[in-house]
């Protein structure tokens, strides 16, 4: 090992401690009962495993979408603050967002486009976690989906990763297929819906790949890799600890995966997503994760049929979608199992901090029911170049997703699912094993009152400790013995993180995480919500709200059935003016005008399409990159008080 690495693999650790490493693993769409030790029936033993010498968490919270949570996973403050305020995808074209239906019309993204925290990329308010630790000894390595950048000086290798394979985009092709068009016809080109699907981008430290290697599916090629990187670091003499970021593309459409995971679960669901619900449910309250006499918030999906309704090819149709997603879930578990095991083998795990957790909630969209797939030759291409007939589904040229009522047999008790920022939008599973020398209560003990015994024939914990996906970057710079820079980094000023450090509530030290009046707020797509305490205020538009504010007691109605704004109007009042106060410090550009009049669009401003930097999908942009990048202006405006 080189001096320069000899001494930094000390640096910033006290006299005579090993630091430890961190292997951070983040699913794509997850529901929060997907997998085995949170209720589910998919084959996730290397996940339950960890669970089982570690703790999960059932109060635990993501943003409503997934660059959003990524950009809070690695700097620690909110999402608006670091870049991704909105998707940019979303930011890019308002009929991204949600199907008109009726009067109902979309909330224009107009006003978020060019401003402040909406770069669609980390900016440079905020500094990262990797770029923290590899600038205090760590070796930083990453594998998966980066979606926080899509042009080389917003890659992973320019905020603070050593080593890193990083799909760019939101999603892709698992199997990188990409269909050899032909013809002029209309279903020839690149459907608008596809385009930031189309083309599986990715970048290998500074540079764009040109092409994926033979046999590559999304989930093997991370997991590879991430694998690779430690065998590298360990067989090389590199003593420096580690920070692994293992984020998975999957289980996020198309539902992909190979045929031989698929056939796992072959007729498990051809009961339908209600009988799942119901089996999940009640596999929740058995484990201890749910109350018993838990009320499930009804589902919501109008915009499809039931399953009593549906025709037998349909139902198998459907059945076989579930069926795939469930053989994405176990791929991802045999991944984590490779590298753990390797840790293990190699003496690391004991000194290893393992997380993994979902990005938001599962992903009910009915995309059939979207104004820009029947608006443009979607369903035509998707005929012509793709196979989506029954025995074909899952395999890399299929292209489904599973709709409404699967995601929420998998969010359930909650309301909703991805998008929303409803508890199915935004309470999301983790787990975590730590480090063998980090003290936690012991079995049975409630030394911290949230933590209680799971009184199942495993010895892993429960806790329900409020907490969010911004307090690992505190957790994990404490137990590295490290501060956060702020107020500067590198010469510029930088926020603070809005995240807090678990380690004193973990330890029994401290009664929670966060304080019983911490407020936390949510916003995406003109849905918003704000938390304090056990109290919850949410505004959903309409179809699938009624487009005002409703006021939920979470620690009595969990599903947030029964809304309370009418019988405590007062405690509404306060809590909107908490909402205030979360637009305020975090500059959120609200949409829906009942949300607060903060700004007005500037003509500018207002283009659609016209906001992604890079056009990544058209043909030659991968030969030429350069030539298919945009400058886009940005602005900075004073918001103006209600």
């Amino acid at each position: 090992m080189s001096a320069s690495k000899a001494s930094n693999a000390t640096a910033g650790a006290s006299s005579g401690i090993k630091r430890p490493n961190f292997l951070v693993i983040l699913a794509d769409d997850l529901g929060f009962s997907d997998i085995s030790c949170f209720g589910g029936e998919i084959r996730t033993p290397n996940l339950d495993k960890l669970a089982a010498n570690g703790l999960r968490w059932t109060n635990y919270y993501a943003a409503a979408a997934c660059s959003p949570s990524r950009a809070m996973l690695l700097t620690g403050t909110d999402h608006h603050i670091a870049g991704l305020g909105n998707l940019i995808e979303w930011t890019n074209r308002s009929d991204q967002n949600a199907p008109s239906e009726g009067e109902v019309k979309h909330w224009s993204t107009a006003p978020q486009r060019g401003m402040p925290g909406y770069e669609g990329y980390l900016n440079e308010k905020v500094v990262t976690l990797p770029e923290i630790l590899r600038d205090n000894g760590y070796l930083t390595l990453m594998a998966g989906k980066w979606h926080l950048g899509l042009t080389p000086e917003r890659f992973p290798a320019q905020r603070g990763f050593e080593k890193s394979l990083a799909h760019l985009p939101a999603c892709s092709n698992h199997y990188g297929y990409e269909p050899q068009r032909s013809g002029g016809g209309p279903e020839d080109e690149i459907p608008e819906f596809m385009t930031m699907s189309f083309i599986a981008l990715h970048a290998e430290d500074g540079e764009y790949v040109k092409g994926l290697p033979p046999g590559w599916y999304s989930s093997d090629g991370y997991g590879d890799k991430m694998l690779g990187y430690l065998k590298e670091r360990h067989e090389g003499g590199d003593e420096r600890p580690f920070f692994a970021y293992l984020p998975f593309t999957a289980p996020h459409w198309p539902l992909q995966a190979p045929d031989e995971l698929i056939a796992h679960y072959k007729g498990m669901y051809d009961d339908g997503p209600d009988a799942l619900r119901a089996k999940r449910l009640q596999r929740m309250k058995e484990m201890g994760l749910c109350k018993a006499d838990i009320e499930p918030h009804p589902v919501v999906a109008d915009e499809t049929k039931k399953w009593e309704e549906m025709s037998a090819e349909e139902k198998a149709k459907s059945a076989k979608a579930m069926e795939v997603f469930a053989a994405m879930v176990e791929s991802i578990d045999a991944n984590v199992g490779k590298v753990v095991d390797y840790l293990e083998a190699t003496g690391e795990l004991d000194n290893t901090l393992v997380c993994f957790m979902s990005d938001n909630g599962a992903e009910g969209a009915a995309y059939e029911a979207y104004p820009i797939v029947h608006a443009t030759s979607m369903l035509g291409h998707l005929k012509k170049y793709y196979d989506n007939s029954l025995e074909n589904l899952g395999r890399g040229n299929s292209f489904i997703w599973y709709g409404p009522r699967w995601a929420q047999a998998a969010t359930a008790p909650s309301r909703l699912y991805k998008a929303f920022t409803t508890e199915g939008g935004v309470r999301v599973p983790m787990l975590a094993k730590f480090p063998k020398n980090m003290t936690l209560p012991a079995e049975g003990e409630a030394l911290s009152s949230g933590i209680v015994n799971n009184a199942t024939k495993d010895k892993a914990s429960i806790t329900n400790a409020f907490s969010t996906i911004m307090d690992w970057t505190p957790t994990i710079l404490e137990m590295a013995g490290i501060q956060h820079p702020f107020p500067t980094y590198q010469n510029r000023s930088v926020v603070n993180v809005r995240g807090r450090s678990m380690l004193p509530y973990l330890r029994g030290a401290a009664p929670s995480i966060h304080p019983a009046d911490h407020i936390t707020g949510w916003e995406t797509c003109g849905r918003a919500a704000v938390r304090c305490g056990d109290y919850k205020i949410v505004f959903i538009p309409k179809p699938k709200g009624p487009e005002k504010w409703q006021l939920y007691n979470l620690a009595q109605d969990p599903g947030e059935v029964h809304d309370l704004a009418a019988a405590d109007p007062q405690r509404l009042e306060r809590m909107i003016k908490m909402w205030d106060q979360y637009v305020l410090e975090t500059g959120v550009i609200p949409l829906a005008p009942a949300l607060g009049n903060w700004m007005e669009a500037m003509e500018a401003q207002m283009p659609e399409d016209a906001w992604m930097e890079y056009e990544y999908w058209k043909d030659g942009a991968r030969e030429a990159p350069e030539q298919f990048r945009r400058e886009i202006p940005r602005f900075t405006r004073e918001v103006r008080a209600l």
